[in-house]
């Protein structure tokens, strides 16, 4: 398995938030590094990409020490979505399986949420972003209803702890923390079992 790409990614991802470039500078080059992550699929470990019948799963891979960034496997079974919701910080998202659906929102003159143009469909290997600054909300759905798919996700924070909001039609937003779905991480710092396979 090659575990070793998460961490070059994490190791990748901790550089750029280190040097703190202006945000569309960081989204570029983010979505660069994750688009290179995405394009094998040879590293995420099985129990990373478990689908659960109940709802999608939200697994953390990596969370900086200092809450800067966070790094997530999303797990979509088949027809799986989530609410409307936003996010509060930038966002990476990258699809790693199958594919999905992005409904992006916007508020209108009034102040109403709108769904703003057509679905965006991201195939395997597709990456975008998400921000306050480029567009914070949207839901996104499992574009298929008889496979998994599974996204890779990197956001400015750690993302289970950040409050957000969902929007529910016609009623007021309501407040969530996603939390995980996992209560322990891949052990991404094992070299010893890497140098000894070599």
């Amino acid at each position: 398995m090659g575990i070793h790409k998460l961490r070059r990614f994490v190791g990748t991802i901790a550089e750029l938030v280190d040097r703190a470039p202006p945000e569309p500078e960081l989204i570029e080059q983010g979505l660069e590094a994750l688009r290179e992550l995405v394009r094998d699929d040879d590293w995420l470990p099985d129990a990373y990409a478990r689908p659960s019948p109940e709802r999608y799963q939200q697994y953390l891979l990596h969370a900086d020490a200092r809450q800067r960034f966070s790094v997530v496997s999303f797990v979509w079974g088949p027809g799986q979505q989530t609410p409307v919701h936003d996010h509060t910080v930038w966002g990476l998202i990258g699809v790693l399986r199958g594919a999905e659906y992005a409904q992006p929102y916007a508020r209108d003159a009034a102040g109403a949420l709108q769904a703003l143009g057509d679905e965006v469909l991201l195939e395997r290997g597709a990456v975008e972003a998400v921000s306050p600054t480029v567009g914070d909300i949207h839901r996104v759905r499992n574009a298929y209803d008889d496979r998994v798919s599974v996204s890779i996700h990197v956001y400015g924070a750690n993302i289970g702890a950040v409050r957000r909001f969902t929007y529910p039609p016609g009623a007021a937003p309501k407040p969530f923390i996603s939390g995980y779905s996992n209560d322990a991480l891949p052990n991404l710092w094992d070299l010893g079992k890497e140098t000894l396979a070599s």
